[in-house]
């Protein structure tokens, strides 16, 4: 594959067609100039440890530019986004990016699936297997990156297999290393933004649950207007009630102090706090249509990755459902859970022992990185946007960060930007 160095934008296709077990399912429109999107299909072993256990196709997308220029492996964590979307790291260095959906989520699941299969060193290794057969092509420098738990899902690649990229750029990558102790998280959620906001926020929870019986009754007339149930959690009362204990920690991940004014107050109509919950929250995720397509995750949740912690001290005296915000909740009851206590651990020991070239990007505004990943001297930093939450970037760092951020980004990849900078860094 030597002379592939070479390729042009017309032999991609070709070359894509030669590697094996990948499986080009279309070429779709709406790149940017320079760029050529594929949607792909690869055979991957269900079990890594056991290749005689069957296969399953995981989805793979690529925005193709050149052979010459860095590769970014990209990862969301969850089910793959197939619009030629470039992450941040993939525009500042005018890379390809390969997308990897992880397995179970999306098309990329196993006909029966055994959960027992999904894990983070079985995702560890479908990355490994694919970073291997696309370097037959990508010969340059690779960079992964993800956000949230596409961002853990490259620091996990990374502890299991060190030396497949050349450096990773984590966003908003939560660290919870003993699922036992989540008090980093509550106290978060007692300090962040202002006193009279999260005084709001309470008041807008004892409202929603003091009035629960008209909320319940519209979102159970919502589920019926739209053929879903609430299997999973149990019923729409319970659901909700998940929903109001989640709605601080959700709209610090969006939202910030300036937003104090859309929070709804005492004289507020049932209408407009239902609706406000369902902005911030999102409920239609605890039903049935749109929760089957989670239970992977809350399965990651409650055997590896952990969960955090939710306030309900002075919210008891209306709470029904003792420990309902937990992993199993979300999880039919027929599939098993064990939680494995040395796994996250494990990964946060290597990051600050062993772990290189890794760049952690987080927003000080943002409740899940209340435990971060702290890495150790080996070319290695965290940066923090000073006013940002979940949905931060390296455009949002102080000049300062930024410009160390892109320095580091560059020199790992080795070679200049060439001018491809993001407009905003």
């Amino acid at each position: 594959m030597g002379a592939q160095t070479r390729l042009g934008g017309d032999d991609i296709l070709t070359a894509l067609r030669t590697l094996p077990g990948l499986r080009v399912i279309e070429e779709r429109q709406g790149a940017d100039p320079g760029y050529r999107f594929f949607v792909l299909g690869l055979r991957q072993p269900a079990d890594h440890a056991n290749p005689g256990a069957g296969t399953f196709e995981q989805r793979l997308t690529l925005l193709h530019a050149s052979v010459d220029r860095p590769t970014v492996l990209f990862s969301t964590g969850y089910q793959a986004v197939l619009t030629p979307l470039r992450a941040e790291p993939t525009v500042l260095l005018g890379g390809n990016q390969l997308q990897v959906e992880h397995r179970f989520f999306g098309t990329s699941g196993l006909a029966n699936p055994d959960y027992s299969l999904l894990t983070i060193r079985q995702a560890a290794d479908d990355h490994h297997r694919v970073v291997r057969l696309f370097r037959q092509l990508y010969r340059g420098a690779w960079i992964s990156t993800g956000s949230s738990k596409g961002g853990m899902t490259s620091v996990y690649h990374r502890r299991f297999h060190p030396h497949d990229v050349d450096g990773t750029v984590a966003y908003s990558a939560p660290n919870n290393v003993d699922d036992r102790d989540n008090t980093a998280y509550l106290r978060f959620l007692e300090h962040v933004g202002t006193a009279d906001c999260r005084e709001a926020l309470w008041a807008v929870q004892r409202q929603a649950l003091l009035r629960r019986s008209d909320l319940v009754a519209r979102y159970e007339a919502w589920a019926a207007a739209n053929n879903t149930s609430f299997c999973i959690v149990g019923n729409a009362d319970k659901a909700l009630e998940i929903a109001v204990l989640r709605a601080p920690f959700m709209f610090w991940q969006r939202n910030t102090a300036a937003d104090r004014a859309s929070i709804p107050g005492q004289d507020a109509g049932t209408d407009e706090l239902y609706a406000w919950l369902d902005d911030i929250t999102g409920l239609p995720f605890y039903a049935d249509a749109a929760l089957q397509h989670y239970v992977p995750y809350f399965y990651q949740l409650g055997t590896q990755l952990g969960y955090v912690g939710f306030p309900t001290q002075r919210l008891s005296d209306l709470l029904r459902y003792p420990n309902a915000v937990e992993p199993r909740t979300f999880v039919p009851r027929d599939i098993p859970m064990r939680f494995d206590r040395d796994a996250m651990p494990d990964i946060d020991h290597w990051v600050r022992r062993h772990g290189s070239r890794l760049l952690f990007v987080n927003g000080a505004q943002d409740p899940a990185i209340a435990e971060p990943f702290r890495p150790g001297t080996r070319d290695s930093h965290t940066l923090w946007a000073p006013e940002a939450n979940h949905s931060t970037a390296i455009a949002e760092l102080s000049p300062a960060d930024r410009a160390e951020a892109v320095g580091m980004l560059t020199r790992w990849a080795g070679s200049p930007s060439n001018g491809q900078q993001s407009p905003s860094v």
